[in-house]
């Protein structure tokens, strides 16, 4: 195989592996939330990102972007990371269920889109509409029959945050920085979040971590596998391709972690839950159609 034709196949292949990397973002909450509090886990996670992608980006030589440039490369950093997975950790924390959770940040495919059209300019085809509205119904039919609005008011606000944060998030990266080199910006992303989180930690958490080999497990897995090898995909993929077919990709990580679940532990998945798989497949495919076809 030529590397023209392993290029080839790499691009055909990212959407689909970041999807898998992503969805085990839940399972790895699942399993560290027992051990540390949600700012304290996520802090540490980060910094151990951040200490990772700088060597890397010094080892291999990386170009460090100019002080206006690593500026927007914060900014998108703090609304993806901090603002999303913090709102996403702590409403959980607080006792809104991850059915809930789940349905509301996949709201952010069609709040994407909405707002692409404003802010960059994209154009979305009726086809992709269409595609967005049967991901949301699709992702609603698989997570539907684990509804429990507990948490309160503050869970349902941190779960808004989170929707939010990683709308503007990608929207902000693919107008802003969408070329900035992954390690170099990565480090600054995840080094700003680790100080905004640390500050967040400390005001708010007593910092104290059970560690135990489950806690390292799900560390590690979150550093090494959610936050280089899948938020690497992430802005790679806003760097190729529009924002909103790049969105539409979330619609596929609540059915994935459901079927991981299912896989790890034993959380049965109903006609109705796979129906919702189906539906979530076509709604992607709809939206990512013309690009898939090029």
């Amino acid at each position: 195989m030529g590397r023209a034709q392993a290029e080839k196949l790499w691009l055909l292949l990212m959407p689909g592996l970041f999807v898998v990397l992503w969805s085990t973002g839940f399972i790895g909450a699942k399993l560290g939330l027992p051990y540390v509090e949600p700012f304290t886990f996520l802090a540490v996670r980060v910094a151990f990102a951040a200490i990772l992608l700088y060597l890397v980006a010094l080892l291999t030589r990386a170009p460090w972007p100019d002080r206006r440039t690593s500026a927007h490369i914060v900014v998108a950093g703090l609304l993806v990371h901090g603002v999303y997975l913090g709102g996403v950790f702590y409403a959980i924390d607080l006792g809104l269920a991850a059915g809930v959770t789940a349905i509301i940040v996949a709201l952010q495919p069609l709040l994407t889109a909405a707002l692409a059209g404003i802010f960059l300019g994209e154009r979305i085809r009726p086809r992709q509409w269409l595609g967005l509205v049967l991901g949301l119904l699709g992702v609603g039919l698989v997570v539907q029959g684990r509804l429990d609005f507990g948490g309160g008011p503050a869970a349902l606000v941190c779960a808004l945050a989170a929707l939010v944060g990683i709308t503007l998030g990608t929207l902000y990266q693919k107008r802003y920085c969408p070329n900035a080199d992954l390690r170099s910006a990565g480090t600054l992303q995840y080094g700003g979040n680790a100080v905004v989180l640390l500050i967040a930690a400390a005001l708010f958490e007593d910092m104290s971590i059970a560690w135990s080999g489950e806690f390292i497990f799900a560390l590690g897995w979150l550093v090494l596998v959610l936050s280089v090898g899948a938020i690497g995909l992430l802005f790679a993929l806003i760097r190729r391709g529009a924002a909103a077919q790049v969105a539409s990709l979330f619609y596929l990580a609540p059915p994935f972690a459901a079927l991981f679940g299912y896989c790890l532990f034993d959380e049965r998945l109903g006609p109705q839950a796979l129906t919702g798989l189906a539906v979530v497949v076509i709604g992607v495919a709809l939206v990512n159609w013309r690009s898939a076809s090029r």
